[in-house]
């Protein structure tokens, strides 16, 4: 195939929002901020380690639901710490990611 017909042929165009958050990217790195994750963590992250005592207690909970064959990350388990926590599904599995990476690797 020649090149000039490479050149030819109609482009296929990127959807509005990734062209939008292209731009975007550009103008941060255009700007010389640094792309990093954000220096502020989540308050919902933040009130587990400070508390760290809550971290304890929603391990045993997931610890008490391995023993009966239940994975941390299953609905059940979601369900559970979404309850126990007053969260939203989508928080409470995001909780429950954080706690069991730093507080209880053990819990599967």
């Amino acid at each position: 195939m020649p090149v000039l017909s490479l050149f030819s042929q109609p482009r296929k165009r990127l959807p509005v929002l990734s062209q939008l958050a292209l731009v975007a990217l550009a103008a941060l790195i255009g700007a010389g901020l640094p792309l990093t994750p954000l220096q502020a963590a989540s308050p919902l992250l933040e009130s587990v380690k400070q508390n760290p005592q809550q971290a304890k207690r929603i391990c045993a909970d997931l610890r008490q639901l391995n023993s009966r064959g239940v994975s941390s990350n299953s609905p059940e388990a979601v369900a559970m710490v979404a309850q126990s926590q007053g969260l939203s599904s989508t928080d409470a599995e995001i909780l429950t990611t954080y706690v069991v990476g730093l507080h209880c690797p053990d819990v599967r």
